[in-house]
């Protein structure tokens, strides 16, 4: 392996890790990408794995923003019940 294999991320963990806690439609493809880039590197793909490790990383960052997005409507109607319910309504 070579210096410049080694510097193309997988981004496996935060992926595996957004679909889990975050994003379920998202978090897969980022998997799917994440997975692609160790065995493009292997096949001597570089540019191939490169575009792979960005597509995994995208969609890990769209996956979390989505999930972060998700809980914080879930808080803020939750609140607004709590605070209905509390004043009456």
């Amino acid at each position: 392996m070579t210096s410049s294999e080694e510097n193309i991320p997988n981004y496996l963990i935060p992926a595996i890790l957004s679909t889990i806690c975050c994003c379920l439609p998202f978090g897969v493809v980022a998997i799917i990408f994440a997975a692609q880039v160790n065995s493009k590197l292997a096949a001597g793909d570089r540019d191939g794995a490169l575009d792979a490790s960005n597509k995994a990383k995208l969609f890990t960052w769209i996956a979390f923003g989505l999930g972060f997005l998700g809980s914080a409507i879930y808080i803020i109607i939750t609140v607004l019940a709590i605070m209905a319910e509390q004043s009456g309504m």
